[in-house]
């Protein structure tokens, strides 16, 4: 059965209240070829009542697409660069920058001809309603890569929502977009301020190693026949797993550690490959904000601060390990972290190139959704799922997605 979804506004939102001209050079993290690409996700929010916190029948007089439009555009008093447009440099896409013009954000509101549940409250893929009805449209005469950031709310008839969000990669990365929707969640409720400042500081936080260092054009990607499938992991099996890993080998390990060796572990194994000594890898982005010049902890910053961390073993040794022995080798690779991002900002040659985002089907690329604050309350709870999608890799991907 299909369910019709019809978008009845579109247009920019721009920020609320003035805010400075000019342009903004983005980090040398930022400017990675790989990054240049748009970043698509879906909050599905259940008919439910309004917290205490923002005033009692306050927000349900109001249409979701009313609140949240209206607290985009305060948000975007403080993050006005995305309310700009990414230029190209004289270099080339490799120099690109944001000019802060305020034409604002793409915004759609649309209506879906059904309820949550009869769309299953998209909880399996693929979806009763295809992904794309439910994510923001293109805007007409702007190329879609030169917008930092837009929104979709489509509403469904028993009163649940869904916000779609197509963010820009070169702009912020999953921590700097989910602390940028938190800041209008706080807007929606009535907080007189976002809970956390906003700073640009390229150039001050992000080391800027010789141009010959940073990757170069992005290759050709590779194409494979890969399968969708969604695998939980229950808590009590990973907790188990930690306890293993403490009366092992003395050290703690965290949840993501134990589900990435799983994962990690059973592809390895379902590849069958007939010579245990060829080499696979696992990688995923490490936050690297701890590790920014200044200290403080780059509290606030919400453009690309990632390092990519790489584990690579003899597939034999990963199929074979127990789950104690293949969190001992993704230990082992991220305690190496600091050292290598200093190495990298002081423009030494690291190997793998950790901004060389071309990928193999040799390598498990890993991304981590449950942390990233994605998951904001615009006044009727936070969401039952964020759902993410495998667009761009041309690479094996696993998604972690908070459940």
């Amino acid at each position: 059965m299909g369910f019709e979804v019809r978008r009845t506004s579109r247009s920019y939102v721009r920020p609320a209240a003035a805010t400075p001209a000019g342009s903004l050079e983005l980090s040398a993290i930022d400017r990675v070829v790989g990054l240049r690409h748009m970043v698509p996700s879906l909050n599905v929010y259940p008919p439910r009542g309004c917290g205490a916190a923002a005033g009692e029948g306050q927000l349900q007089q109001q249409s979701p697409a009313t609140v949240v439009r209206e607290a985009l555009g305060k948000a975007l008093v403080d993050y006005y660069p995305l309310a700009g447009r990414l230029v190209g440099g004289p270099g080339g896409p490799a120099s690109s920058r944001v000019e802060c013009t305020g034409e604002g954000a793409w915004f759609v509101e649309a209506v879906a001809g059904c309820s949550l549940e009869d769309v299953g409250r998209l909880e399996k893929y693929p979806f009763a309603i295809p992904e794309g009805d439910l994510l923001p449209d293109e805007a007409p005469g702007v190329q879609p890569l030169d917008l930092p950031l837009m929104m979709q709310v489509t509403e469904f008839t028993c009163g649940g929502f869904v916000v779609g969000l197509t963010s820009s990669h070169a702009i912020t990365d999953g921590l700097g977009a989910g602390q940028f929707i938190t800041a209008i969640g706080d807007n929606t409720r009535g907080l007189p301020k976002p809970r956390v400042t906003p700073i640009w500081s390229r150039g001050e936080l992000i080391p800027n190693p010789p141009k010959k260092f940073l990757s170069g054009p992005l290759p050709t990607p590779r194409t494979f026949q890969l399968r969708h499938l969604t695998v939980d992991l229950s808590s009590d099996s990973i907790e188990r797993a930690k306890s293993q890993f403490l009366q092992s080998t003395g050290r703690r390990c965290s949840t993501f550690d134990v589900a990435v060796a799983r994962l990690w572990q059973a592809r390895t194994r379902s590849l069958r490959l007939a010579d245990p000594s060829t080499r696979v890898s696992l990688g995923f982005f490490a936050d690297a904000r701890r590790l920014l010049r200044g200290g403080g902890g780059g509290a606030g910053f919400y453009g690309n601060c990632f390092y990519t961390v790489t584990v690579s073993a003899e597939s034999g040794a990963v199929a074979g390990a127990d789950t104690a022995g293949v969190v001992a080798m993704i230990r082992d690779a991220k305690a190496w972290l600091p050292a290598e991002f200093a190495r990298w900002a002081a423009g030494e040659r690291v190997e793998p190139d950790p901004y060389d985002l071309s990928f193999s089907y040799e390598l498990l690329f890993v991304s981590d959704w449950t942390r990233l604050g994605l998951d904001a309350d615009y006044g009727w709870g936070t969401p039952s799922q964020v759902i993410s999608f495998a667009r761009m890799f041309s690479c094996p991907p696993h998604w972690i997605s908070p459940l």
